[in-house]
């Protein structure tokens, strides 16, 4: 949890922020150098968009998605079958890179690898994920995700794709998963040109592109829509930049320790090494990342700059609340979640973003729940052969769940197109980190959890060897 350290030295360089305290170094961004990155972005993605537009235009929306009546949303899941395939991106790029130079510009940015590549270490960063795998997507969840809704100009983006409205928001975060563990599934994953986790990223690189293309265009026939000035290019630089940070930093210096972990300094290095290449391939800044006191720097300067939670902050984060509560496989309560996210937040920035404040019989379920992530964490990298098994079974099972079963995205793994509202930014995974979960609910989806028997009376805690 988010404590204050009365013991702590202040200085004149020690900065405080929603609870947040750290000391100010020359590694951190200037206000001035962060105002620049918000309005420098991808240009050879847009260009490249341009591009396949112009090979494959897109398919027209309709004007407004509430105006479907009734009978027509009836219609419309009829004829679901018979629309047209959504546009591959990904493909669109490497079928057609030899006949346009544009396409070829980017295809071999993305798949020369950049000298400051060491891949034992990207593959050593990818097994980092899964050693601290519980207490990390509770980490996403709850504080890089729902906490990254204080972010006042992020969310003007995301509230005009929709992308975390009520209705969309559980499968848009599972979409966002998806994509966390097709980068961290191996390194062959990451193969240029041929792995899973290599083309996913260049398709949310190319879905950044349609989602900036769109909202600039409703900006400019409706200045009120969107304002440049005001919040910066959709998805600049220092967005995509701080994007990556959610998934590495935020995770490494605010999410584990106030779970009570610490990474050793070769494992956090190893972590940020493995999310700089994915910088580098989604089109984001990537010397933000090239050593870890350079991204801890970046993390905290974000933090101090950007999060400023606003009434669509609010909105957005209580959405994920709404979204998510009482859900399979985990069914977990409105109070456990607003619960881990005051923990992982702090009661200032919590009490900003209006998250319910819980009785303490919540709060001691999630010191519970740290404790033990604490303990099994520890107790596994302490014996590599235990590491190893872990980081295996985490691998299976984290797929299984998110992409295979049922309670996710039921086997099809989505291509990141744009037909429609939808924005793929942060991730998360709530349903595996809940608490309460009896064995009895998990043996009911016992497609996702083959290595689970069947105990009817005993509680989630055991499940926790297994997933963390």
């Amino acid at each position: 949890m988010a404590w204050p350290n009365p013991f702590r030295r202040r200085t004149a360089k020690t900065v405080s922020h929603y609870g947040y305290t750290f000391e100010w170094t020359d590694e951190h961004l200037s206000e001035e150098d962060a105002h620049k990155l918000r309005f420098t972005y991808d240009e050879l993605a847009d260009r490249v968009l341009a591009r396949l537009d112009a090979i494959s235009p897109p398919q027209k929306q309709p004007p407004s998605a509430t105006a479907t009546s009734t009978t027509e949303k009836a219609s419309s899941v009829e004829s679901e079958q018979s629309k047209p395939a959504s546009r591959d991106l990904y493909a669109l790029l490497r079928d057609n890179k030899d006949s346009d130079p544009v396409l070829r510009e980017l295809w071999d940015q993305v798949t020369t690898v950049p000298e400051w590549v060491d891949w034992p270490q990207i593959g050593r960063g990818q097994d980092v994920f899964y050693r601290y795998g519980g207490p990390n997507l509770t980490g996403l969840a709850y504080q890089a995700l729902l906490g990254g809704m204080g972010g006042a100009r992020v969310v003007e983006t995301l509230a005009r794709t929709g992308g975390f409205s009520i209705k969309v928001a559980r499968r848009r975060l599972f979409e966002t998963t998806q994509h966390v563990l097709q980068v961290t599934r191996s390194l062959d994953a990451l193969e240029p040109g041929k792995g899973e986790g290599f083309e996913s990223t260049v398709r949310v690189r190319l879905l950044h592109a349609a989602v900036r293309k769109r909202i600039l265009g409703l900006a400019q026939a409706r200045p009120s829509y969107y304002s440049v000035a005001e919040h910066g290019v959709p998805i600049n630089d220092l967005d995509s930049a701080a994007t990556i940070a959610t998934f590495s930093s935020t995770l490494i210096w605010l999410s584990l320790p106030r779970q009570g972990i610490f990474m050793r300094s070769a494992e956090a290095a190893d972590y940020i090494a493995m999310w700089r290449y994915v910088a580098y391939l989604i089109g984001a800044p990537t010397d933000f990342f090239s050593t870890p006191s350079r991204a801890k720097a970046f993390m905290q300067s974000v933090f101090l700059y950007e999060i400023r939670p606003t009434q669509t902050s609010v909105l957005l984060a209580n959405n994920i609340i709404t979204a998510l509560h009482h859900q399979p496989p985990g069914y977990a309560s409105a109070e456990f979640l607003s619960a881990s996210a005051r923990w992982l937040n702090g009661p200032q920035l919590s009490d900003a973003l209006q998250l319910p404040r819980v009785s303490l019989y919540y709060s001691l379920l999630m010191l519970g729940q740290c404790a033990f992530f604490a303990f099994v964490s520890y107790t596994y990298r302490a014996v590599d052969a235990w590491d190893r098994k872990k980081i295996e079974v985490l691998r299976k099972v984290f797929w299984q769940v998110v992409v295979e079963s049922r309670y996710g995205l039921e086997g099809k793994t989505t291509d990141f197109d744009f037909n429609g509202p939808g924005l793929i930014l942060w991730g998360l995974f709530q349903h595996v980190v809940r608490p309460q979960l009896h064995w009895s609910e998990i043996s009911r989806c016992r497609s996702c959890f083959k290595l689970l028997p069947a105990r009817e009376s005993t509680r989630m805690y055991g499940v926790h060897a297994l997933i963390i």
